[in-house]
């Protein structure tokens, strides 16, 4: 059983650890780490998992990102420990969260990943919209894509103001 709860700065270190473990080295050289630096990831929506003994399993987190002048959220890193793969909490942590986003009024969600596993959450190629190089258009993902809330929503993503 694990308890998802809202990332705090408490766990930030923790967190930071869990995905250098789960991803390539390097992986702050993506374009998607252009857009998140200097800005505080979303607050309440941000999310660990831990198990009953308090050891950290899983985190999500969420970055404010613009497309022209729309308020867009922007999915990830979300990770899971790789002794507690195949247990589902990635899909909790994702459901979970996206639905405080939506709760919290968050209209766009958009991440870069791959369409045949996170078609599952509702998520499909967004097309005009335009990751920093060398982000493969194709890998750049909306939540309810093709809803009226995305209409007219294209361009460059860039920070947050």
């Amino acid at each position: 059983m694990y308890a998802l709860k809202p990332e705090t700065t408490e766990d930030w270190w923790e967190v930071e650890a869990l995905y250098d473990l789960c991803f390539a080295p390097g992986r702050e050289a993506l374009s998607s780490y252009r857009l998140r630096d200097g800005v505080p990831p979303v607050e309440g929506l941000s999310s660990v998992a831990r198990d009953s003994d308090g050891i950290l399993a899983g985190a999500i987190r969420y970055w404010p990102v613009q497309i022209g002048m729309h308020k867009v959220l922007l999915l990830g890193p979300v990770a899971v420990h790789p002794t507690r793969q195949g247990e589902g909490l990635g899909s909790a942590l994702i459901r979970d969260s996206l639905a405080r986003a939506d709760e919290n009024g968050w209209l766009r969600v958009m991440l870069v990943g791959d369409e045949p596993y996170y078609k599952k959450f509702g998520f499909s190629r967004l097309d005009g919209v335009l990751m920093p190089p060398p982000t493969n258009p194709e890998r750049v993902l909306g939540l309810n894509a093709h809803a009226p809330v995305w209409q007219n929503v294209q361009g460059k993503v860039s920070r947050s103001a």
